[in-house]
């Protein structure tokens, strides 16, 4: 008969069910974010026509995929985009490129931080956050935007070389907060 040596009183200890009830709740929080973050930039630091648009809203997707994994980071990404599409009263439909651009960066900082750089820390973030860069928002979403915006959309790609380093600095100043790290914790 094995013995539990956990130190832990038994109303402390997380059962796996809570992890999973957490870890769904913090997916959805990050989510909600996006959009909020999304709209926020849409509406204050949009130019030439949404071709230069300013946003973070790759953030909280990116966190998803680093401290939830990639299947979290990129429904994360899909459910942003496709929230953010459904609140801005577009009469189009949605953009499933744009979508997969997305979907694409929760996945790619997932699978960095999951399978090149396992431990976490400032390394991991600039990493995973560089690649997810690279690959969902200066690649995939140009290409699903080109239809629109034909040749003029390479001009995004140099605003990406602003836009990751921003958010790749506040990813890190938020990883030296200890609360903030706390809320990743037995994940």
């Amino acid at each position: 008969m094995s013995r539990n040596t956990d130190s832990t009183p038994p109303h402390r200890r997380a059962s796996a069910g809570s992890i999973l009830v957490k870890r769904l709740v913090l997916g959805a929080m990050l989510a909600a974010l996006s959009v909020v973050i999304g709209m926020l930039c849409k509406n204050f630091l949009n130019f030439a026509g949404g071709l230069l648009r300013v946003t973070f809203e790759n953030l909280p997707i990116i966190l998803a995929g680093i401290f939830l994994g990639p299947l979290s980071g990129g429904m994360v990404g899909i459910i942003s985009d496709l929230t953010s599409y459904m609140l801005s009263g577009q009469i189009y439909p949605p953009n499933l490129i744009v979508t997969l651009g997305a979907c694409a960066v929760g996945v790619v900082s997932g699978l960095m931080a999951k399978l090149v750089v396992r431990d976490r820390g400032l390394k991991q973030i600039i990493l995973s956050a560089g690649a997810a860069h690279l690959i969902g928002s200066m690649i995939i979403k140009p290409i699903g935007l080109f239809q629109f915006y034909q040749w003029a959309v390479l001009i995004r790609i140099p605003l990406y070389l602003v836009i990751a380093p921003l958010e790749i600095f506040l990813l890190c100043v938020l990883w030296k907060q200890k609360s903030f790290r706390r809320l990743f914790e037995k994940l």
